[in-house]
């Protein structure tokens, strides 16, 4: 299957919505004028673009429109999708593979963060780079248990601890493991936990310190990737905001696109945050996660022109 076909599968429910909803608000005001145009904010808002994306869409078609004198569907699809791909800032996820490159996967419960780790970890293991998963989740049996499975499908190594273990030595573990099998990207899932809990911050604080440490003597690159759920819509940009707040975000990732129409939410999420999408999660499969690619995202949301 093409990526093209990908996204589209990934994000047929929500283009399904908006499709329908332009469709038939189209046919039902005849033209695009200013009661069309309150009607198109509402179906954004509804897919979960966000107020503020949404109010900011449809205004710069409202300016084009006075500019250039242009009232037709075409015109109206041409300059919203060009506002959208402005607003998505997306960029490949291409770690420097002259050292170790360690990998926090952050987030809260439930947003796919071990599924996340073990599909980043069968890709680039399948394209030859050393690659090695680390449990740093010691709360729930069911993660240790689940990112085994992973590693097993995506022929990489799992370095674990038995539950309740202080997550930080697993990764001090995981470092030492890394180091002396000359790994080249150490991904490590973390527990889902909220910004506002201090004693879990400040484990995620303690995890850094270890891995910074350990790192020390090969140079190795920490990053912090946050993983989003795209069905809870809004709470997406929320949990995004306060994160940034909390961990230096280095990238985001969206997952279950597939699962509702709240497609959208991936425009509020990047237009709130000066960070690059980098992936999209478009299935259940373990070649469903695509790099985000604003292009195809776009043309998969929205209406033919």
């Amino acid at each position: 299957m093409s990526l093209l076909n990908k996204f589209k599968d990934g994000l047929s429910k929500t283009r399904q919505f908006v499709t329908e909803s332009f469709n038939r608000v189209a046919a039902s005001f005849g033209i695009f004028d200013e009661d069309f145009l309150d009607e198109l904010e509402m179906i954004l808002i509804q897919a979960d673009c966000g107020i503020e994306v949404s109010t900011k869409l449809v205004e710069s078609i409202r300016d084009k429109i006075r500019a250039d004198g242009k009232v037709d569907r075409e015109h109206v699809l041409s300059t919203l999708r060009q506002d959208m791909l402005d607003i998505l800032q997306t960029k490949a996820f291409t770690p420097d593979f002259s050292s170790l490159n360690v990998v926090f996967m952050v987030g809260v419960n439930g947003t796919g963060k071990t599924t996340t780790a073990g599909k980043i970890a069968y890709q680039f293991q399948k394209q030859g780079i050393k690659t090695m998963l680390a449990a740093a989740d010691t709360f729930r049996a069911a993660a240790i248990d689940q990112l085994k499975i992973w590693g097993e499908r995506a022929n990489v190594p799992v370095i674990s601890n038995t539950l309740g273990t202080d997550p930080a030595s697993v990764v001090y573990d995981a470092m030492q493991s890394a180091k002396a099998r000359d790994v080249k990207l150490l991904i490590i899932d973390t527990a889902g936990r909220l910004h506002n809990k201090p004693n879990l911050m400040s484990e995620m604080e303690k995890m850094h310190r270890v891995a910074a440490r350990e790192g020390q003597e090969v140079s190795a690159i920490i990053q912090n990737l946050l993983v989003l759920d795209a069905t809870t819509g809004q709470n997406a940009v929320v949990q995004a905001r306060a994160f940034n707040e909390s961990v230096a975000l280095d990238g985001l990732i969206i997952t279950k696109l597939d699962g509702s129409a709240k497609g959208g939410v991936a425009l509020a999420v990047a237009d709130e945050m000066s960070l690059p999408l980098l992936y999209a999660g478009l299935g259940e499969g373990i070649d469903d996660l695509a790099d985000f690619d604003a292009e195809l995202f776009v043309e998969s949301l929205l209406p033919e022109e």
